[in-house]
């Protein structure tokens, strides 16, 4: 077993389910301290960071003789949930790939962040090299928040898995929750009542005609249109009674120029056209969240050593490309560090077979140190 694949398997194995996604889970404090613990055996400046009860970020420094630009490795600790897995803490090598939960999605990639950060340490680098190990990637993001706080870099690789492509964008979310208003009343008494759920099913249409305009009209090299659904929908309370209220949710996907106020223009524009010829309409939106897109040019000095290094360990020209899912690579970027994702091909991110390849994982090790030792040396 190579060293990426018995750390990554070390990983797997214990339990870092993000409690505000799956039910019992106990959050990344075993896991950072791991981590940690892993990381002060290979000589680097170690803090583990507890953000609240067993939420827990890892910083970890290879320090650097001092003048020269720093690097940032990030990836989380967190992951979802395991309903219908088989054994999910139990890592399994076969055929080249290691199987588990969070193997994918992203404990395999920060297993390879470690070997090259002490790799780094060894080499004897100007700048430093920063491993940022965080928690709640996959809710809230509240430990790369943190870090973004208290902490600085030159330049920072996301390693999310991008099937070793460099990926240099990638989409923005808003939720939106919208609200209609009807009258409750019994069910015999149309002449009483207003049904809240009716309603919103002209909201619905405008969500649905609003994604068909959006998806028609694909703005991004890389990432193609913005898109919108309807998530959630709740309303009423028995068959003999008028509902009185319903709420849906709404997730708006956008790619980079579109704005969270763009969002709720568009929102309210469906809205005013729902209730246009009807006075007994009422209703209103309201956004519960949302993150910006992120873009990075391909002429940006990371991107270009990511992918000359990528090239060099693939045996062909690595592909710049985009990836779907939202990451905290745009909470660095927006912090002004150059920011990149790259990082292993698998499957099986929050599916019930989840697994990374391990021959990936070693390229990504040399990549990642290579990057480092480029900028940093």
């Amino acid at each position: 077993m190579s060293d990426v694949a018995e750390l990554a398997s070390g990983l797997v194995a214990i339990e870092s389910i993000n409690p505000g996604l799956g039910a019992g889970g106990s959050g990344e404090a075993a896991i950072a301290r791991y981590v940690a613990e892993w990381c002060e055996r290979a000589g680097l400046e170690t803090s583990l960071d507890e953000l609240r009860t067993g939420r827990a970020n890892v910083v970890a420094v290879a320090r650097g003789a001092g003048g020269g630009p720093s690097l940032m490795l990030n990836a989380h600790l967190d992951t979802v949930g395991v309903a219908g897995m088989t054994e999910p803490f139990r890592p399994r090598l076969e055929g080249g790939r290691l199987y588990g939960r969070g193997a994918y999605d992203m404990k395999g990639s920060l297993a390879a962040c470690m070997l090259a950060a002490a790799a780094a340490k060894r080499r004897g680098l100007t700048g430093d090299v920063v491993l940022t190990a965080v928690a709640d990637e996959e809710l809230a993001s509240i430990g790369t928040e943190a870090v973004v706080r208290g902490l600085g870099a030159d330049a920072a690789i996301v390693t999310e898995p991008t099937e070793m492509r460099v990926a240099v964008a990638h989409r923005g979310f808003v939720h939106i929750e919208v609200v209609t208003h009807g009258r409750a009343a019994h069910g015999s008494r149309p002449d009483l009542g207003v049904d809240a759920i009716a309603k919103m099913g002209r909201v619905l249409a405008g969500v649905e005609s609003l994604d068909d305009e959006l998806r028609a009209a694909p703005a991004h090299e890389h990432l193609g249109s913005g898109s919108t659904h309807a998530s959630l929908i709740e309303g009423g309370q028995e068959y003999s009674s008028y509902p009185a209220r319903c709420t849906l949710q709404v997730e708006r996907r956008t790619i980079p120029g579109e704005t969270v106020e763009q969002a709720e223009r568009e929102v309210a524009a469906i809205l005013r056209s729902a209730g246009a010829h009807d006075p007994a309409f009422s209703g209103e939106a309201r956004v519960v969240a949302a993150r910006e897109a992120f873009e990075v040019s391909a002429d940006e000095p990371l991107v270009r050593a990511v992918r000359r290094h990528a090239s060099a360990a693939l045996g062909e020209e690595a592909e710049v490309a985009g990836v779907p899912f939202w990451a905290d690579s745009a909470l660095l970027a927006g912090a002004g560090i150059a920011t990149v994702l790259f990082g292993p091909r698998g499957e099986g991110a929050h599916a019930e077979v989840e697994w990374v390849d391990v021959a990936d994982l070693e390229r990504c090790v040399e990549i990642y140190l290579g990057v480092a030792a480029e900028l940093c040396g």
